[in-house]
Formats: C-alpha cells, sequence, structure tokens
C-alpha cells in the first residue's frame, strides 16, 4: 500500500489492488480509516471519521486533486 501524502496527521494512499476501480485514495488516521473517490470527490466509505475530519480530508483531497490523480495515473497505468 504506497502513502502518496500525510497531512494533519492523515495518510493518504493506494491499495495495490484497487487497479480496477475509478481513481480514489484510503485514508487513515488513529484507527478511523476511509476511501475518497478523487473525479468527482466523494466520500465512498468512512469508518470512524467525524464530520470535522470529513470536511478536513474533503478538503486536503480538493487541494491537491491534481497531484493525487497524477499519482493513481503513474503507480496504476505506468504514466
Amino acid at each position: 500500500m504506497p502513502t502518496i501524502w500525510y497531512e494533519q496527521g492523515f495518510r493518504f494512499s493506494f491499495y495495490s489492488s484497487d487497479a480496477a476501480e475509478r481513481p480514489h485514495v484510503h485514508v487513515d488516521k488513529g484507527g478511523a480509516e476511509g476511501k475518497w473517490w478523487l473525479d468527482p470527490i466523494q466520500e465512498a466509505r468512512n469508518s470512524g471519521f467525524n464530520a470535522r475530519d470529513r470536511s478536513t480530508i474533503t478538503r486536503i483531497i480538493r487541494d491537491r486533486q491534481g497531484f493525487f490523480l497524477e499519482a493513481w495515473e503513474r503507480f496504476f497505468r505506468g504514466a
């Protein structure tokens, strides 16, 4: 599971088995975890993040969306 970004204690990563899915990131911090689609940005799954954390995660993804999409392409498509 390559980690692509850390910010405010949140770790953003991919699962290598997720290549068949549309681009997304997995996020974890302090035992909470979730999954966010990258385009359009949308929460797919949440286990333990409160509303404030979810808002922060969405903002970080919005701010770094281009970077995350490029990292997805490099990792899964070799681009």
